[in-house]
């Protein structure tokens, strides 16, 4: 009986010296620090007025076609900046501080 005791305080004190390693060890953080969540908003503000230059151009009546639909802004500028912003967005995921 007084084995069975010594045994199970034993594995009490390993278990509760493990618990105390494991809460000792854990720190919790941020994935990302400031600096990532400046440049993701960057590349949010390049695919929003990406997206904001793309809109527009279109004809009230449907009748009429309007070929302001097809001008440098809304076939060339505007999708560049959208993929520039996603491209700064991929950035910002994975720039980490050295």
């Amino acid at each position: 009986m007084t084995f069975f005791i010594i045994k199970e305080t034993k594995h009490l004190n390993i278990i509760m010296s493990k618990k105390n390693k494991v809460s000792d060890t854990k720190k919790k953080e941020f994935l990302f620090n400031k600096r990532n969540y400046v440049i993701m908003a960057i590349g949010i503000g390049f695919i929003a007025l990406g997206f904001i230059l793309m809109a527009g151009g279109g004809s009230d009546d449907p009748n009429v076609f309007n070929k302001e639909i097809y001008n440098f802004r809304r076939i060339r500028l505007a999708p560049t900046l959208v993929l520039i912003g996603f491209a700064i967005e991929v950035y910002a995921i994975l720039y980490k501080k050295k």
